[in-house]
């Protein structure tokens, strides 16, 4: 990782600009407060505060309607945080609020404009293309949602495109948001998707939907970077006191509040990309325009989860060299923030060398925040709770033997969770084609158990709130789609979205989805397009 610090702290000094800022925030979602009483559509409080902001940062559009649009699927786990009573996706009207075809009051529909590095090349204008942020919430408790709608046609930034999403596309992130949610990890979440007759083109002709997405923030690494390059250093400090306004309003005492932005940044993306590894989630297309300035994970299209544990796993079928691997994305995370550090350098300090030793001092944290907290949740996977420096050793020949012997990474996880018994190693060893490793490995690790003398019963029971036992897999994806695409039956969706919601739950009357992939999950291919 040093090798990314030193280019781009190099380039820094080289490239200085005047001014800069950034942020970073970890939402920890809540239940809905039982006093919160759920509104219709119409009681909410919508306002939109990015839209005061200069008409630099946005473009304004209206949505266009798709043909015969429907309710296909609806949240209301999502719903309980905007406090939207669930009888409301009832409403004959209601896709056509939700769309943006009928606008409520306070709405005040934009596409957001950024630029970025995409897979790894500066790209000078990028922005919103099929994506409109329609309107915020603020809730009775203070907390504030954006609403966007993806694919509601074509915005300044589509850049030729139709600015329509895919059923297929639609679904796909709609399910993906809610799970990773599921599994405890940082994310921006999905209200419901709507549903039409419409016909976009892709490699075919496809269903056209909308995806209402929410989040505290829609602002990306890629918006400092399109004010910076653009050398708008006023506009660029507005969105770093806009962001620390909204999000983190303590930093306004501070003496470097837009350094405390960076480093929170960096902070919370390492800990967010550990989380990741831990759980094997590949993003597909780590670039800075898909980085949330909060730390969420943020655009779900080529992902994947590991089945087969493969330290290589690429789950973009366009990320033709393998820059966004499953094994560098904590590299890309560095990447990512070092660019992000540029982007700010300019509110970091008045002079331009003390600027680029702020940034270089913050950077050089990154790579032992990711080790802590990596190192951290694979104890807790493994039900280790004392940190010894024997550990890391113990994770990777676990991890060695597994890409090996193409095991599958959830299944192991949890199979190791299960409480002692007769079968117990044995139906560990079933997943190995080397026994004799396998062996060798579990030996260390009843050794290392066993240095910690803690209930067996109790350590089963707390790797089980850690080790999911369902996970997203492509092919439960893709049958939900084939459903809803060939049949026009959505049950599917809603049988995945309950279940992925409580991934470390037994759901006995879905351990089918608990098992091995089947065999024509191979085939599957996800590219920039899904």
């Amino acid at each position: 990782m040093n090798f990314f610090i030193k280019a781009l702290i190099s380039g820094l000094a080289q490239k200085w600009i005047k001014h800069t800022h950034i942020n970073i925030w970890l939402i920890k979602s809540i239940s809905c407060p039982q006093w919160m009483h759920e509104k219709k559509l119409e009681e909410l409080k919508f306002e939109n505060s990015y839209s005061q902001l200069p008409d630099i940062f946005y473009s304004r559009h209206t949505t266009s309607p798709l043909s015969n649009q429907h309710l296909i699927s609806f949240n209301t786990a999502a719903a309980e945080l905007i406090g939207i009573d669930p009888e409301e996706s009832k409403r004959k009207d209601f896709p056509d609020i939700i769309s943006g075809a009928k606008h409520l009051e306070g709405f005040d529909p934009l596409a957001m404009c950024y630029s970025g590095h995409q897979f790894g090349h500066y790209v000078p204008r990028l922005g919103d293309g099929r994506a409109i942020l329609l309107a915020e919430v603020k809730t009775d408790s203070g907390d504030k949602w954006d609403l966007q709608v993806k694919g509601g046609g074509p915005t300044l930034y589509s850049r030729g495109s139709d600015g329509r999403a895919v059923l297929r596309s639609t679904i796909r992130e709609y399910l993906c948001s809610e799970a990773m949610h599921g599994l405890g990890i940082a994310t921006t979440r999905a209200l419901c998707i709507i549903g039409s007759d419409h016909e976009v083109y892709r490699e075919q002709i496809e269903t056209g939907a909308l995806l209402l997405r929410m989040s505290p923030s829609h602002v990306r690494f890629g918006s400092f970077e399109y004010m910076y390059y653009n050398q708008r250093f006023d506009d660029l400090k507005q969105l770093a006191d806009y962001v620390i306004e909204q999000h983190h309003a303590d930093f306004k005492e501070l003496d470097e509040p837009y350094l405390a932005l960076l480093k929170l940044v960096i902070k919370s993306t390492a800990e967010l990309i550990a989380q990741w590894q831990s759980v094997g989630f590949a993003h597909g297309v780590m670039n800075t325009d898909n980085m949330s300035i909060l730390g969420l994970t943020l655009d779900y299209g080529p992902y994947g989860f590991l089945d087969q544990y493969n330290r290589d796993f690429i789950c973009n079928h366009s990320d033709h060299e393998g820059r966004y691997a499953f094994n560098k994305q904590p590299d890309i995370g560095l990447f990512n923030v070092s660019c992000l550090a540029q982007a700010l350098l300019p509110l970091l300090d008045d002079d331009p060398d003390r600027a680029v030793e702020k940034a270089k001092n913050e950077l050089q944290k990154y790579q032992q925040y990711y080790v802590d907290s990596y190192s951290s949740l694979m104890r807790n996977k493994l039900g280790l709770y004392e940190d010894k420096i024997e550990d890391k050793a113990l994770v990777s020949q676990l991890l060695n033997i597994m890409h090996d012997n193409h095991v599958d990474y959830t299944m192991l996880f949890r199979q190791l969770s299960q409480a002692p018994s007769d079968e117990y190693e044995n139906n560990i060893r079933d997943l190995f084609i080397n026994r004799e490793a396998c062996d060798l490995w579990l030996h260390k690790y009843k050794q290392r158990i066993t240095e910690e003398n803690t209930d067996a019963i109790e350590r089963s029971k707390l790797m089980k709130q850690v080790n999911p036992k369902y996970i997203l897999r492509n092919y439960m994806v893709e049958i939900a789609i084939r459903k809803a695409s060939d049949n026009q039956d959505y049950s599917e969706i809603d049988v995945l979205l309950n279940l992925l919601q409580n991934p470390f739950e037994e759901h006995d009357d879905l351990t089918h989805y608990a098992g091995h992939p089947p065999e024509w999950a191979q085939q599957i291919s996800v590219s920039c397009s899904s």
